[in-house]
């Protein structure tokens, strides 16, 4: 069964709450929930409020709620980045922080032969799962996992059940499912909801979580309309219908297509919620398979301060730099780091996009850091006067030397590519 509301022309946050609201009428019986939003790095999916609201009722109605951010390996939030996306009503000791390495459990193991097939040949050792344990042992009534459907580069469509295995999991399942995401291939996979890291989440969902956990889903699909993020559709279910429902919405008011191949695509990227290189390559993963081959990105980022989203992480990134794909696998023959972190060898990869130079305009790296990761650089300043984008609005762009460009806003919210070009 599923709820929704939906509407192309925008839904207004009452509609939203009064759909959230018809959901907790339902369920007279919780009386312990537990909220599962992204993270800072997602503060444009819409979850922000949506918590808030659930946080906010439910306590006015007796129900004990937690709040844990889906942060995969991701750094956990500051307290100001908890207040800019979830607001002041949330108390402090409501939040709980998901790691990684520390608080899970294993759930199961996905047999080899199974891997074999969903793969496609590319994988066939078992794999084990794990997930927060605060999710597990029947703690509670409800958890009520909230998230934006949109293209991802590694699910292909983010949503459903990555925000459990991979934001509330553990490092084996990330490690796989962005082994299989890059090396499937962006130009398959970008926007699709079937394919290979999707198949390994739904047999997860149907093996292990359906009978573990009471999940519920609460999907958003968005657009940013005047620069303000705008809810199109809000679908809840119990089962796969809700991100389904998403998914055909966002097919449908997220992806861009161009009529003719890009030159250079100038993208911003909003520096309260980007901060690492890891996060902020959406602007490559997003927008490259509009780009032709000799084109340049160029991503202005003034929040972007450091490479991972952890010590891991940022150490590797500094170490390499985003490398090409034949060079990433041979590396990984003789480099243990590398040969144990499959998710770490398909980022640099995936930041390293074939024929396109990138270019990253921020001041909190240095010149030489930027380039040492292969990125060429530019400072923030000499980006904005080159492209004053403050106000710029998504879309084609000629400046005042002739030169034309395409400018993306906010990568973080839609698609972008150019039939026929890949």
């Amino acid at each position: 069964m599923i709820n929704k509301l939906e509407n192309r022309n925008g839904l207004a946050i009452s509609e939203v709450e009064g759909l959230l609201r018809q959901h907790m009428d339902a369920h007279p019986e919780w009386k312990k929930v537990l909220l599962l939003p992204p993270d800072i790095t997602r503060s444009h999916s819409g979850a922000g409020p949506i918590t808030a609201y659930y946080y906010r009722e439910l306590t006015g109605r007796g129900v004990s709620v937690k709040v844990m951010p889906a942060l995969g390996t991701h750094v956990a939030m500051s307290r100001e980045e908890l207040l800019r996306m979830f607001g002041d009503g949330i108390p402090e000791d409501a939040y709980l922080v998901h790691d990684f390495r520390k608080s899970i459990e294993e759930i199961g193991t996905v047999p080899g032969d199974v891997m074999e097939k969903i793969s496609e040949g590319l994988f066939t050792e078992d794999v084990h799962v794990s997930v927060n344990r605060e999710l597990l042992g029947g703690k509670y009534d409800a958890v009520l996992s909230i998230g934006q459907v949109i293209s991802h580069e590694i699910a292909g469509m983010a949503g459903y059940t990555k925000n459990i295995v991979v934001g509330c999991g553990g490092g084996e399942m990330i490690n796989v499912s962005h082994f299989l995401g890059v090396f499937y291939g962006l130009e398959k996979l970008l926007g699709v909801d079937h394919n290979p890291v999707r198949d390994l989440f739904d047999y997860v969902q149907t093996n292990m979580l359906d009978r573990l956990i009471p999940l519920t889903f609460i999907q958003t699909v968005m657009v940013q309309e005047d620069g303000k993020d705008t809810y199109r559709g809000v679908y809840i279910s119990r089962d796969r219908s809700a991100y389904e429902a998403a998914v055909a919405l966002c097919q449908q008011v997220n992806f861009n297509y161009v009529e003719k191949p890009v030159h250079k695509c100038v993208v911003w990227m909003d520096p309260a919620s980007y901060h690492s290189t890891w996060v902020t390559n959406k602007a490559i993963y997003r927008t490259q398979l509009a780009v032709e081959q000799g084109g340049e990105i160029v991503i202005i980022a003034p929040g972007v301060r450091m490479f991972g989203e952890n010590d891991l992480a940022d150490g590797i990134i500094r170490k390499y730099g985003y490398l090409p794909r034949e060079t990433v696998l041979e590396m990984r023959k003789t480099d243990e780091t590398l040969s144990k972190n499959l998710s770490m060898a398909g980022h640099l990869i995936h930041g390293a996009p074939d024929g396109i130079r990138v270019t990253y305009c921020t001041d909190r790296l240095s010149r030489e850091e930027v380039e040492h990761a292969n990125f060429a650089y530019m400072s923030v300043e000499e980006a904005l006067e080159k492209y004053p984008c403050r106000d710029w609005k998504t879309g084609w762009k000629t400046l005042e030397n002739g030169e034309e460009i395409y400018f993306v806003r906010n990568a973080a919210l839609g698609m972008w590519r150019c039939k026929g070009l890949y």
